[in-house]
């Protein structure tokens, strides 16, 4: 397993980590229970574990590797971009909380959302960014 690790790769694992974020706060936030939520959590812990441990060993080849600075300038202008994305997003979810939301729950439903959705945003750019200019 003398496989390179990309600067792709690892922007697109920040997915999982998203989809985590996202199922742990369903778990921590809902309201009702159902006989299969504890499979389901128990699925969720585990996988987080292995996942996690997989990308401990990647992070470390990666570290061990030659960076493509160009890639790297390329993923600092996304990450740019979507910040002022997620300032937009943030103050709408603000102003919708307020004058809308009954609860929290709702208004961090739309926060993980958002950070899913952000994500997701970024790996589409950097691929397409990374298509342009290779």
């Amino acid at each position: 397993m003398k496989e390179k690790v990309s600067l792709k790769g690892l922007v697109g694992t920040k997915i999982v980590y998203a989809g985590l974020l996202v199922c742990y706060y369903w778990m921590w936030a809902r309201r009702d229970w159902k006989s299969y939520y504890d499979l389901i959590q128990n699925m969720i812990a585990i996988f987080t574990v292995l996942f996690l441990a997989l990308q401990a060993v990647r992070i470390y080849k990666y570290g061990k590797e030659k960076k493509d600075g160009l890639a790297m300038q390329r993923l600092h202008k996304i990450d740019a971009i979507v910040l002022k994305i997620m300032v937009i997003a943030v103050t709408a979810i603000a102003f919708a909380s307020a004058a809308v939301f009954a609860d929290g729950r709702t208004a961090g439903y739309g926060l993980v959302g958002t950070i899913f959705v952000l994500t997701v945003i970024r790996f589409i750019l950097f691929c397409v960014m990374d298509k342009k200019e290779s």
